[in-house]
């Protein structure tokens, strides 16, 4: 799999794709949220039809399914490869310019579509690892897109590799690749008869050698501030702001932690990622995570407890909590199956890679599967 032919193959695959602008939209009430994903899908069924899938297809919601027929005499399970196609809808996708830093020497990575943007070295540590090596960026104004349509070069360069090379046996491996993964609904509509496996994995990772068999469990939650609305010509004493309470309760949060700019490792948080209204309704959305479930509700605690004491000052105001389930942590899933991931290290020692077991900061389409029945 080192073949430097392989190596530029899938280079080239990752490039062509990102050109496809797959942004997904978490206002959009339709599957997938945003048609343009299906351009990336349409191009990956052609693609693995000319390799010799027969089966591969799209379906009415977007998702891909293919299948790579086992060649094996051994009673080997099915398992499927997955990855999602959007990208995520906080930065454009549309236009991306890939830039390629050959032959990387150290230092900081300055963008040129806008220099503001730079890549530090004492910010990302895993730079140290890629000297000599070549990496890809956007030139800064755009998104790459890497999450995940590297995942999805990865596979089908796989795919490729493996039908052209007939003497590596193997089991039977299904396809998955999914949208709307970024927005949270990456397996609302998936069909887990036709994938028909019996575990997989998801192509979404970080660095050489990590797998990730640990996610966040995440809740969201909104708070919705009432206010009270009078002219404001003639408010003195009568005009109680949505908008200013819901700013009051956000810089009210704990500031030192509970936060993503103040947590790491297996420190949860709750996380403000966007407020909307007017003088009379005020939304603030949040993101609450841990890796331990029963904490989601400390934290949820965190902004009733937050949100009272500002209340206490608009007494013709009024406010309310709502939370619901995003997703949970797939390890307890997982651990009642300890050799999906003990397979997957033994695959990497093979190939000369030391497995190294990490917990992810986030979530995955394999979080949502493996509560479905499928590790």
């Amino acid at each position: 799999m080192k073949n430097s032919n392989y190596a530029t193959n899938v280079t080239e695959r990752f490039l062509r794709y990102i050109k496809i602008d797959t942004q997904s939209d978490p206002a959009s009430g339709t599957f997938p949220s945003t048609a343009k994903q299906k351009n990336l899908a349409v191009i990956l069924v052609a693609e693995l039809k000319t390799m010799g899938i027969t089966d591969a297809h799209l379906d009415e919601w977007g998702y891909v399914y293919g299948t790579l027929p086992g060649n094996s005499s051994k009673d080997v399970p099915v398992i499927f490869f997955c990855a999602h196609m959007d990208t995520s809808p906080d930065c454009s996708g549309t236009g991306v310019n890939p830039v390629i830093h050959k032959n990387y020497k150290g230092g900081d990575i300055v963008l040129p579509g806008d220099p503001s943007q730079v890549i530090r070295l004492n910010e990302q540590p895993d730079l140290k690892n890629q000297m000599g090596n070549d990496i890809v960026t956007s030139d800064g104004t755009t998104l790459l897109g890497a999450d995940n349509k590297a995942g999805v070069a990865e596979i089908m360069e796989a795919v490729d590799y493996l039908l052209k090379h007939p003497d590596i046996q193997h089991g039977t491996v299904k396809i998955l690749f999914t949208p709307d993964e970024e927005i949270g609904r990456g397996v609302d509509k998936v069909d887990l008869k036709k994938l028909g496996a019996q575990f997989g994995y998801t192509m979404d990772g970080e660095s050489l050698g990590n797998i990730e068999d640990e996610t966040f469990s995440a809740d969201g939650a909104t708070i919705t501030v009432h206010g009270r609305s009078t002219h404001p010509g003639f408010a003195k004493g009568k005009m109680e702001n949505a908008i200013k309470i819901a700013a009051e309760i956000i810089h009210a949060l704990p500031k030192e932690k509970f936060s993503p700019e103040t947590t790491s490792g297996r420190e949860g948080y709750v996380h403000p990622v966007s407020i909307e209204g007017g003088l009379e309704k005020a939304v603030i959305t949040f993101i609450v995570r841990d890796f331990d479930t029963p904490k989601l509700k400390e934290h949820e605690s965190i902004l009733e407890k937050t949100a009272a004491p500002v209340l206490k000052n608009y007494k013709h105001s009024s406010c309310e909590l709502y939370t619901w389930e995003q997703y949970r942590n797939m390890k307890s899933v997982l651990d009642q199956y300890p050799h999906v991931v003990s397979y997957a290290e033994e695959a990497m020692r093979r190939s000369g890679i030391t497995p190294n077991r990490e917990s992810i900061r986030g979530g995955t389409d394999g979080s949502r599967l493996s509560f479905m029945g499928l590790p």
